[in-house]
């Protein structure tokens, strides 16, 4: 992509731990164009928080390090920064949406105050002015009685209203970028699609780019352009998000979408991908998906497939594994 915005090429993170070296992230590579929505997909422990943390310079000190491949924002080498520059950045240029708001928000002060802070700390407002900027992006996440409300503290507010909260605090600074780490976690379905609309609003008006990391395929079909599906530390599948969803070119995406809720009369029984994801202490030799796969032969045993776009289906697309021709065809 000549435009990306965040491009992070063949990106490998360690973490020291008691038991040994695990490798979270080995050789992960996707990009993120100017005004773009990038859905990052994969279950817990595919390696998706542990992508944003490492672009935000949040990986766990000194446990965690990158150890390999590159991180590039608009014309600046991250991974060539100093941890204090690299925060200054990300403070502005980059927001970023939590997974847990409430564990996110200081719970000692209003939250008009903590949505203003940004504004008196990096841009030097006054605090009337701060907070008047901070009344408006309340009221525009949609904040109800926003005068009153912005007085209140976190554990006053719902826990959607306290995920609207993060977005306005993420907003403040005009990020170019936008990483929204499971933004509807733990909301019932009708919260979940107001978030989710108003993160597509907000990327419509701002021309903002987002990266929205999630392990939910259904919320993010009519929100993000393209996707990008993690498994154990690698990309599974890539490609134009109708693509992925229609067309998927890796067993790992059809078993996902196997197991999204369908609204059928009576219910339709949820067809669970087999096992667990593997132990980061002890990946499997070959694919990192054969034990779970059920089109699994010998030579995923026995090969780690590269990531490659499967000859005479969307060019926009590509998987790794060794019979992504197969797997299109079936489905």
């Amino acid at each position: 992509m000549p435009d990306a915005l965040l491009s992070i090429e063949d990106l490998q993170v360690e973490f020291s731990t008691r038991d040994g070296l695990v490798r979270p992230l080995d050789g992960v590579t996707l990009e993120v164009g100017h005004g773009e929505t990038l859905a990052l997909l994969g279950e817990s422990g595919s390696g998706k928080s542990v992508t944003a943390q490492a672009v935000m310079g949040l990986l766990p000190q000194p446990a965690g390090k990158i150890v390999g491949g590159r991180i590039r924002f608009d014309d600046q080498e991250l991974t060539a920064l100093p941890p204090q520059q690299v925060r200054a950045l990300c403070g502005t240029r980059i927001g970023m949406i939590f997974q847990d708001p409430l564990s996110s928000l200081n719970p000692v002060f209003r939250v008009g105050d903590q949505v203003a802070e940004p504004l008196r700390r990096r841009l030097g407002l006054r605090r009337r002015e701060a907070n008047a900027r901070a009344l408006e992006l309340l009221h525009r996440v949609g904040i109800p009685d926003v005068e009153h409300r912005m007085h209140h503290y976190p554990h006053q507010f719902s826990g959607g209203q306290r995920q609207r909260i993060m977005i306005a605090m993420a907003l403040s600074l005009g990020p170019d970028l936008l990483i929204a780490d499971e933004p509807t976690t733990a909301l019932d379905v009708t919260v979940q699609a107001q978030i989710m609309n108003l993160l597509r609003d907000l990327q419509q008006e701002r021309d903002m780019a987002i990266l929205l990391i999630t392990h939910d395929l259904g919320v993010v079909a009519d929100v993000a352009s393209r996707a990008v599906v993690l498994y154990a530390g690698r990309v599974a599948e890539q490609g134009r998000i109708r693509d992925v969803y229609d067309h998927s070119a890796h067993p790992y995406t059809e078993g996902l979408l196997a197991s999204i809720p369908q609204q059928e009369e009576g219910g339709a029984r949820l067809t669970p991908i087999a096992g667990a994801p593997p132990n980061p202490l002890a990946f499997p030799q070959g694919c990192r998906f054969h034990p779970r796969c059920p089109y699994a032969q010998e030579r995923c045993r026995d090969e780690l497939p590269e990531l490659r776009r499967p000859v005479g289906w969307a060019p926009d697309q590509a998987a790794s594994c060794h019979f992504t021709e197969e797997v299109l065809s079936r489905g």
